[in-house]
Order: C-alpha cells, then structure tokens, then sequence
C-alpha cells in the first residue's frame, strides 16, 4: 500500500510566496513535509518568498526558493531541474500560479490575451508535464484554476477563458499519469480575500462578491479566505489521492457546476 501521507514527502509550489500558495507552503511543512520548495515570480515578491521560507524552516522542513518567469516551456522546466538538484524529486506539486483580467471582449488587445495565455494555460500545461516527468510515483500535482469556470458572466473571457484549457489537462494527465499511481487534481476557489483579487474590482463588485456565496454570511470576509481552502489542498495531496482528473470549486456557494 503506497503511502499518502505528508510526512517526510518533498513539495514543489509554484506562486508559493505569498497569499494561498504561501499559505499551503506552510501548512504542508507543519504537516511533516521534509522539504519545500517554492517559487515566485520576480522580485517584488522575494520579500514575501525569505518570509515564508523561514516560516517552512521553523516548522522543520528544509526550504528553497527560486525566481523565474514560467510563462515559457524553458523557465518551467528550469524550476524543476533546479527543484532536483537542491531537494530531490518532488512527491507533491502544486502550481498557484495566476493572473486576472477584468475587461470586455470587445476591450483585450491580442498583447492582453496572450499575456492571459501565457500565464494562465501555458504554463499550467507545462507544469503538468513538467511534474509528470519528475513526481515520484504515487505522487500528487494540483492546479489552481477560478470558480468562475461555474459562472455565467461578463467581463471575465480572457481570465476564465484561459483558466477552463486547465480542466481539459488536468483530465488527460490524471488519464495518463495514473498507471503511475499520480493523482491530477484542479481547485477552483471563488473570490478570495487576498491582494490578488481586489485590483481587478470597482467598489460595487467586491461589494457584490461580498454577499454572492451562500455561505457569505459566516464567512469574516463574505469572501473565500485562504484559510477555508488549505485544508482541501491538504486532503487531496495526502488521504485524498483517489480523487483524480476533478475539478473541485471550493467557494462557500457561490458557483457550482
């Protein structure tokens, strides 16, 4: 029987500085992970990387981070290569990767949509392939996507467009890597409470955001917090390794499927 478990298990995160993916760094590391890796995407962030790798260091896990753009097959694999020559091959990765876009069709110029695709559907290709090529067997790789791949709305085409070619992958690597006994996960988290969102809203929207789960009303925020979605990450790259080729909106209500 293989084993799930976290402890003494090497995780890869990419975006794993800060927000939700230095959140799941964390939290993996105080779960026994005896290494963690992250990545983050230039230097605005090392600040945010140096702090979470001593939060990883203090839980009892070896830490490295590496800066570099993934939105090139190149700069993906780099992360890995360089993931196995400090730490080994990882048991766990998890990519967090992503940008937003709030504007109509009729507003995204083609530099605008290719950015979008770089980051959002490129670089989650080769991420997977890149984890299928050097997860150790009965590993785990989860993918975070949007909740709004459950919604019917506006102003979101190039975001969640370039966030819905993730489901397709995720269900062709689970297909493919599974002989290996590697679980293909993707998470989509509604709106979240983090720097990541608000940017991209006007007042009126986060406002609407605020109120649109069911569950809004018991939540600090009325958003999702970061918080409420570790524990899932946490179960699908340990006990939750059966569940394969899904993706799974953890939104509190706000969209479904």
């Amino acid at each position: 029987m293989a084993d799930h478990s976290i402890r003494n298990k090497t995780v890869l995160i990419a975006g794993g500085a800060k927000n939700l993916g230095g959140l799941i760094a964390r939290d993996l590391a105080e779960q026994g992970a005896k290494a963690v890796a992250i990545h983050y995407h230039s230097a605005a962030s090392q600040a945010d990387a140096e702090a979470t790798l001593a939060a990883i260091e203090r839980a009892g896990a070896r830490a490295v981070a590496f800066q570099g753009d993934l939105g090139s097959a190149a700069g993906v694999g780099k992360l890995f290569d360089d993931t196995v020559a400090a730490v080994g091959r990882p048991d766990i990765a998890i990519n967090t990767v992503g940008k937003v876009l709030k504007k109509p069709i009729l507003e995204v110029s083609e530099a605008e949509y290719d950015e979008m695709a770089a980051v959002n559907a490129k670089s989650a290709f080769f991420f997977l392939k890149e984890a299928g090529l050097h997860v150790n067997d009965n590993g785990k790789i989860v993918t975070l996507v949007t909740s709004l791949l459950g919604a019917f709305t506006p102003l979101y085409s190039a975001y969640a467009g370039t966030k819905a070619p993730v489901e397709h992958f995720t269900r062709a690597a689970a297909k493919e890597f599974g002989a290996r006994g590697i679980s293909v996960t993707a998470v989509g988290p509604g709106p979240m409470d983090t720097p990541f969102f608000y940017p991209a809203e006007g007042e009126d929207a986060v406002a609407y955001h605020k109120t649109a789960a069911a569950l809004s009303p018991f939540s600090t925020t009325g958003l999702t917090d970061i918080e409420d979605v570790v524990p899932f990450i946490r179960h699908l790259v340990s006990d939750g390794w059966w569940i394969t080729g899904q993706t799974l909106l953890i939104n509190g209500g706000y969209t479904t499927k």
